[in-house]
């Protein structure tokens, strides 16, 4: 889950890349390809089919190859699964085939986060991001949820105009700037009612949980075995709160607890990039880095970057100017993992110096801006979702009024972080769902894994989610970044793998 600001989405890691390409048609034969157990391919959906659905459970995809032991297919669902007769939508998925068919357990499905992010490229990434006993025993598959991607997409914004939303002053300091904010939010919604103005109303997490079971049954595995990080935490807790007996064993890495309101979010990760970055300032201060050699001399280094950026933005890449907040964004991104602490150290440096280039490039990274335009759709989605999912703030008096309340929880990120309402105060579907515990009563051991410096998804959230769900289990891994599977550390590797392939579940809480 990225920092949230409504202009912006948090992708999980900068190693995902493109995503499904054909390469060349290949059916699916009786011979051990198919995304049956083992060697024997399913005969239909196992499990119970939810009245009207049939045809969707019961549809065989099109597998086609799609790289080295890879398949891509797309699959059909309900736009509305209350009119299971009516529209209908795309899911493009992606599988990674195991290794051992003939030992192959069933399917584990993967959700990298966002909300937004895409599912086919996290898998396409899969055999460099997971461990040897998960692919040897599963089919991996990872799709692009509704509304993502080259799924059927939310559309809404041309390049220059989402270049201008997400530059806007996250910080107004008169009835102008906040003026300006309103517009940008004003152009969003209605360039989304007009482009996608069918698909809005149905991108709910809820929605997308649904999308989980049907893709389960049409692969014919009769419990679900799942990996989400991030915001996919938040998608597979509610898939265990719809379909507690389906679940079979589910990790929810960098968990969202799904209790707290839209405001208590923002505060907290406005608290948890603060304590990030007072991580880095301290770990460069004892290097006596480029910004000082105290702790306080880093931060006053970067508070006073973010403080002139404002009136006077820096140079970038000749063609766009660095604002105030495409400062921030180049702050927060490289928090999500320790190994991007020396190019933020650069990129600070280079903008007290005057340049602001190398806190562009990381911004454009964070919200996936390339030279010819944005690479996808996942900063519309994620307020798509955001603002059916969490109400929040109705007016832009009521915004203002919290500012000062978000201001001494986090004088850094609050302020940015309560503006980041604007998007939904303006947007044209209203939430379909509020804050509540999650017990997913009757379902099998969920792991729950948080790490302790996680600016993202802040540690309370995953011991929240952990206690709330009957049958969860935490994991703690003590660290800086986001998520922890693929931190490296060896600790939450074995106790995540062992449980997903073994079904070995920690008899107590496990801190790594």
């Amino acid at each position: 889950m990225r920092f949230r600001r409504s202009t912006v989405l948090v992708a999980t890691l900068a190693v995902l890349a493109s995503g499904c390409g054909v390469a060349g048609r290949a059916q699916d034969a009786g011979d051990g390809t198919a995304a049956g157990v083992g060697t024997n391919p399913p005969s239909g959906p196992v499990g119970p089919i939810p009245a009207g659905l049939e045809k969707f459970y019961q549809q065989q995809p099109d597998w086609e190859r799609c790289g080295s032991n890879q398949q891509c297919a797309t699959i059909e669902v309900p736009l509305d699964y209350t009119k299971p007769t009516g529209q209908t939508i795309e899911l493009r998925a992606r599988k990674v085939l195991a290794r051992d068919r003939g030992g192959r357990i069933g399917t584990l499905f993967i959700n990298p986060g966002g909300p937004g992010a895409s599912g086919q490229d996290f898998a396409q990434q899969a055999p460099m991001l997971f461990g040897s006993a998960l692919l040897r025993k599963f089919d991996i598959i990872g799709w692009d949820p509704r509304g993502v991607g080259e799924s059927t997409p939310v559309k809404c914004l041309d390049t220059a105009q989402l270049d201008a939303m997400i530059a806007a002053d996250g910080s107004p300091d008169d009835a102008a700037e906040i003026s300006d904010l309103d517009k940008q939010s004003k152009t969003l919604a209605a360039g989304c009612q007009q482009r996608s103005g069918q698909l809005l109303p149905h991108v709910s997490t809820k929605d997308a949980a649904r999308d989980i079971d049907v893709l389960r049954g049409i692969v014919g595995d009769p419990q679900l075995y799942y990996l989400g990080m991030s915001y996919g935490t938040f998608l597979g807790a509610t898939y265990a709160e719809l379909f507690p007996k389906n679940v079979g064993r589910m990790v929810l890495d960098g968990a969202v607890d799904p209790s707290i309101t839209s405001e208590q979010m923002a505060i907290a990760q406005a608290k948890g990039f603060d304590k990030a970055l007072d991580a880095f300032a301290e770990d460069c201060a004892q290097r006596s880095c480029k910004l000082g050699s105290s702790k306080n001399e880093v931060l006053g280094k970067i508070d006073q970057l973010i403080k002139d950026s404002d009136a006077n933005p820096l140079p970038g890449n000749g063609n766009r100017k660095v604002t105030q907040a495409l400062v921030i964004l180049g702050l927060i991104y490289p928090l999500y993992l320790k190994d991007f602490w020396p190019r933020l150290e650069d990129a600070v440096a280079d903008g007290l110096a005057g340049n602001g280039a190398r806190l562009l490039a990381l911004a454009d990274e964070y919200t996936d801006r390339q030279p010819t335009g944005y690479a996808d759709n996942s900063n519309e989605v994620q307020i798509a979702v955001n603002c059916l999912d969490h109400p929040d703030f109705t007016s832009i008096a009521q915004i203002e009024s919290k500012v000062g309340e978000y201001k001494a929880a986090s004088p850094r990120f609050g302020e940015f972080l309560a503006w980041s309402s604007v998007s939904c105060v303006n947007w044209p579907v209203k939430p379909v769902d509020k804050p509540h515990k999650i017990k997913a009563a009757g379902a099998k051991p969920i792991m729950v894994v948080g790490t302790t410096r996680d600016p993202a998804t802040p540690y309370e959230w995953a011991v929240g989610l952990a206690h709330q769900l009957e049958s969860g289990v935490l994991v703690s891994r003590d660290g800086d970044g986001h998520t922890a599977y693929l931190s490296g550390n060896a600790c939450v590797k074995n106790v995540v793998e062992s449980y997903l392939v073994q079904g070995n579940t920690p008899a107590a809480d496990i801190k790594c």
